[in-house]
């Protein structure tokens, strides 16, 4: 996709442009989206529900999208997207003075939220509404330039409210979701349900992909271990599912293998490695039932996807995280960056194609940046090849944890105890379980329900671990490794 200016998608005065990421005229008849509470819309109605709230905000200019799964919240993915309309994409539970904060930041033109969520943006006119959502006007006097071919802002810590977004442009996703159909090789008879959030990267790349292809999403807000989620499923005939590890390890407890689902094709996992034996259970699984299991590697800044393992080398290549995708590549670096050429030496992973994003954003002055990238992106993962060419994730050069699919930093989680409670705190963990610890015991559960409450993720996850002395170096840096003998 060539670059672009202003108001390319959007023309105010007339009909939307044909010249969209999304064709939905191409697919009129088909059914583009089913949800949980009885909606469904075809794809000219789909373009017709979004072209009237792009056509109401008229330009192009910057809006916050609260997320939910439901019809609404799709609404406005596609207009913005279609509209040349850069949306930031944020959970709809965010904690209200993380969001706060956000919007002080970044001073957007307009919000997209739930209906019952209006009320707490106080002065701001609400001038359009659909399908349980409301269009509100802000009132902020400063409106930040946009960089032509910005497309996306999306979180890049899970939901600490973090100001740092990664900046994906058109080209990035358009060209990542075509590179997921061609290795999927998805088609308008696929019905995938949704697993994951809207706002988070996977989530997003299992619409936009499908969306491309003109088939049916079956939009749900409720969980793999609810009755209706599977009631939902087998009345609309859900073709695929995507997962984090901790998706999988819940199917496992659920006894999953013994589910009736005739109509399943396709599982895939990504947001973090999955335990290899659980890895080799669902891919044997897949191989005795003619079904597929696609183990995927991807991160926001490189769009969604980066790496597959074809679901026909599941059982063989168990623990890997496979290939380049079409249109891809791989290699190792060592510590001087030179590329490694020997199987089995650990280095670290580098990417290169064109869904590498343009960079971050930190603040509004920050959405008039352009390509910081140039299609390189150095993952910050560890990383090894066999001798067939398929790489395996051993570890991770920053510190960061995905907590069921959610990348939370361990050093902002340390910052927000120390600004909260005034004392000294340090986090470390394994994916899905994360270790705090801290000096006194009187903080422990406020602590804990601190660190839940902001992040809103499971309490499950996290543990906070008392300690006598936080280990530290000559330096007055901390020695986290010290703390894995507390915990492992």
């Amino acid at each position: 996709m060539p670059r672009m200016a202003a108001g390319r998608f959007l023309n105010i005065n007339t009909e939307m442009s044909s010249d969209m990421l999304w064709d939905l005229a191409e697919f009129a008849d088909n059914t583009a989206v089913i949800d949980n509470r009885g909606n469904t819309l075809t794809y000219a109605a789909l373009k017709h529900e979004t072209e009237a709230l792009a056509q109401k905000i008229g330009r192009r200019c910057l809006v916050f999208s609260l997320c939910r799964n439901e019809i609404g919240s799709l609404i406005g993915y596609i207009a913005f997207l279609n509209g040349n309309i850069p949306p930031v994409m944020l959970n709809s539970s965010l904690d209200e003075a993380l969001l706060a904060d956000l919007l002080a930041a970044y001073s957007p033109a307009y919000i997209w939220c739930p209906e019952e969520q209006k009320e707490q943006f106080v002065g701001m006119e609400e001038v359009y509404a659909a399908y349980g959502y409301a269009l509100l006007k802000t009132n902020f006097n400063k409106e930040y330039p946009l960089y032509d071919e910005l497309g996306l802002l999306l979180t890049t810590s899970g939901s600490t409210g973090s100001p740092k977004f990664v900046r994906q442009s058109y080209a990035n996703i358009l060209d990542n979701a075509r590179s997921i159909v061609k290795y999927l090789e998805l088609d308008e008879t696929e019905r995938p349900i949704t697993t994951l959030p809207m706002n988070y990267t996977y989530g997003l790349s299992i619409i936009n992909s499908h969306l491309l292809v003109g088939a049916a999403i079956l939009l749900t807000d409720k969980g793999i271990m609810q009755k209706e989620f599977w009631s939902f499923f087998k009345e609309n005939g859900a073709t695929s599912f995507g997962g984090v590890p901790y998706t999988y390890e819940m199917l496992d407890k659920l006894r999953f293998y013994r589910m009736e689902l005739p109509t399943l094709r396709t599982m895939t996992q990504a947001g973090g490695k999955i335990l290899p034996d659980l890895h080799e259970k669902f891919a044997k699984y897949a191989e005795e039932t003619g079904r597929h299991f696609v183990v995927m590697y991807g991160q926001c800044e490189a769009t969604a996807r980066m790496g597959y393992l074809p679901p026909e080398k599941a059982v063989e290549k168990k623990g890997s995280m496979g290939i380049a995708i079409p249109g891809g590549k791989f290699r190792l670096i060592d510590v001087n960056g030179c590329d490694i050429t020997q199987p089995h030496t650990t280095g670290e992973l580098v990417y290169n194609g064109k869904n590498v994003t343009l960079g971050y954003a930190e603040c509004g002055d920050d959405l008039i940046k352009g390509d910081e990238r140039g299609g390189v992106l150095e993952t910050g993962d560890m990383a090894q090849f066999d001798e067939d060419g398929y790489f395996y994730i051993v570890g991770r050069k920053k510190r960061f944890l995905k907590i069921y699919g959610n990348r939370v930093n361990l050093d902002e989680i340390d910052r927000m105890i120390k600004g909260e409670f005034s004392i000294e705190a340090a986090s470390t963990g394994t994916d899905d379980h994360m270790y705090i610890f801290v000096t006194d015991e009187k903080y422990s559960d406020s602590v804990l329900e601190f660190v839940v409450r902001k992040t809103r993720l499971n309490a499950a996850a996290f543990k906070v671990i008392v300690i006598d002395e936080i280990p530290k170096n000559d330096a007055g840096k901390t020695l986290y490794k010290e703390l894995t003998k507390y915990y492992e």
